[in-house]
């Protein structure tokens, strides 16, 4: 059985990741196709119990490879318990953040740089690379009152402290920024680059054509050339 489709999304928390990878699920499901849908951190009973920690405004004085540490300890029971067995079952998988984002927080925004957060990738997780990227980048100052505005905003509605890195000066969110930008310069065949203050619907469409335009690629590849 051909191994199935890995799509993920990245970008600053506020960026619309949330609300484009449903419409982008719904978008499979009318076409009778159903993903499975994870996220990072988090995503497995585990892998919310490392969320907790990395999250939480509580977890003060984080060491940043102990953060970094914990990123890759949820991203690998992720994989063994979602991503992997769903790819080997020739099913497409949508991803909320994946190695990118540990790439641009803890090696972008924490200055770790980008050699460990590559090699630790290709140690625990096996080098696990998706089929296709969506980065959703809208302005900087767009992108960090979008992602301060959601925290405190998931908060009041769900009693939940995940504003641990929203509270982050400005400084820490341009280099992870700018650490998106030189990864989708890098890698342009993975990475499809949404770029600019767009409304959801344009952001959607961008994302609709850059997968069906992968769907096309993919099911070329499983036919027979003559």
């Amino acid at each position: 059985m051909p191994r199935g489709l890995f799509i993920t999304l990245e970008g600053l928390d506020g960026s619309g990741k949330t609300t484009q990878i449903k419409r982008l699920a719904a978008w499979f499901e009318k076409r009778g196709l159903a993903p499975v849908v994870t996220r990072q951190p988090g995503g497995t009973s585990t892998g919310d119990r490392i969320r907790e920690i990395l999250l939480n405004s509580s977890s003060t004085g984080l060491a940043p490879m102990a953060e970094m540490a914990l990123m890759f300890a949820d991203r690998a029971q992720t994989i063994a318990e979602v991503i992997q067995p769903a790819l080997d079952a020739g099913k497409i998988v949508l991803c909320d953040r994946f190695t990118d984002s540990t790439e641009a927080y803890q090696g972008g925004g924490r200055e770790l740089g980008s050699a460990k957060v590559l090699d630790l990738h290709r140690l625990i997780c096996g080098d696990l690379q998706p089929d296709l990227t969506l980065l959703l980048l809208p302005s900087f100052d767009a992108s960090l009152a979008r992602a301060r505005h959601r925290n405190t905003r998931v908060e009041a509605q769900t009693g939940k402290d995940e504003s641990r890195f929203e509270a982050e000066q400005d400084a820490f969110f341009r280099r992870v920024w700018q650490k998106y930008r030189e990864i989708a310069a890098r890698e342009p065949e993975r990475v499809v680059l949404v770029e600019g203050d767009l409304g959801i619907d344009e952001i959607h469409d961008q994302i609709v054509e850059a997968v069906a335009e992968r769907l096309v690629l993919v099911e070329s590849k499983k036919v027979p050339q003559l």
